[in-house]
């Protein structure tokens, strides 16, 4: 995992041009998507899990049935967001096919 560099207030409010479907909620980056099933969901919980886990830089995850809400933030920075989240709401587009 790479050092986690605080954003700009500039670099944050570009995010939902570069992060689609991803907004910024009460500081944190926020992702809520619907699996087609109830499985798939449980499929994309733990491939995120697994990509989190080698970065150690975990997200909030909250699922609902077939529905998944994605929150990230760096702690280790006070709760500011940074590249890390950046870089992990990016690879959980790919997951989810966002």
């Amino acid at each position: 995992m790479g050092q986690a560099v605080a954003l700009s207030e500039g670099e944050i409010a570009g995010l939902g041009e570069k992060l689609p479907g991803w907004q910024v909620v009460d500081g944190q980056l926020v992702l809520e998507v619907s699996a087609p099933d109830y499985l798939t969901a449980i499929e994309w919980v733990s491939a995120i899990g697994q990509a989190a886990e080698g970065m150690n830089h975990h997200p909030d995850i909250d699922i609902r049935w077939k529905n998944l809400k994605i929150s990230v933030v760096t702690h280790d920075l006070g709760n500011k967001l940074s590249n890390l989240d950046v870089e992990l709401a990016r690879t959980v587009n790919k997951i989810v096919g966002s």
